[in-house]
């Protein structure tokens, strides 16, 4: 596969406000009985990683699938107990992502048999420079299915922004050059099936586009 990433691509739960206003009744039942201090991470291993325009396979006994539409910052240098002021320095640029995963109930700890199924995440074809991409509050992407707007997007309702996250995620783990920390995936993800093609499209960002097949029959 020819990808603008190699390394590590973790995931985080809950960084948008409308994400946390939804859960937020279950938050507060057992067993851990509070929101979450600190951010919520999950692995995307490299059998998940497909190419823009490959097709993603979908097993049989999953009907749907919920698409997780973000942008993710690829590190340009190691980042270990960051400040929040300057974080964001050490960002290389930016790439969309489809964060596909099986439609859960789970949101402490994600899955791992629901999110990390092989090619369960469509990588954007081309690295956007951060340089070049300014501030990641002014990002916004859209999700069309089969050429129908089912979702759309914008950073600034980000919890954490992304150099407030990156901060807070170097507190306690550090982040190498070349790893992958999506900025969220925010409420109100779309359903797809097998045989619908799925669009994110963000301005200055090249299309990343996706079909979902049936498994065995994707190339």
């Amino acid at each position: 596969m020819n990808l603008p990433i190699s390394g590590t691509v973790y995931g985080v739960l809950l960084n948008f406000h409308g994400e946390v206003q939804a859960l937020e009744p279950q938050m507060n039942q057992p067993p851990y009985k509070a929101a979450p201090r600190a951010p919520i991470l999950y692995v995307k291993p490299a059998n998940t990683w497909s190419a823009h325009g490959a097709a993603i396979p979908v097993p049989a006994r999953v009907p749907q699938v919920e698409v997780g539409a973000t942008i993710a910052m690829v590190m340009g240098r190691d980042v270990q107990a960051a400040r929040s002021s300057d974080a964001i320095d050490s960002v290389a640029g930016y790439v969309l992502m489809n964060d596909l995963s099986i439609p859960h109930a789970s949101f402490f700890r994600p899955p791992v048999k629901f999110k990390c199924l092989d090619g369960f995440l469509g990588v954007g074809p081309q690295l956007r420079a951060a340089a070049e991409a300014g501030d990641p509050a002014g990002f916004a992407l859209e999700v069309h299915v089969n050429g129908v707007l089912k979702q759309s997007l914008r950073f600034a309702d980000l919890v954490r922004n992304a150099s407030q996250l990156l901060a807070d995620v170097s507190a306690f783990m550090t982040l190498h050059a070349g790893d992958v920390l999506m900025l969220g995936c925010g409420p109100g993800r779309p359903l797809a099936q097998a045989g619908d093609r799925i669009d994110i499209s963000a301005p200055g960002f090249a299309t990343l586009s996706n079909t979902l097949a049936p498994e065995g029959s994707a190339a």
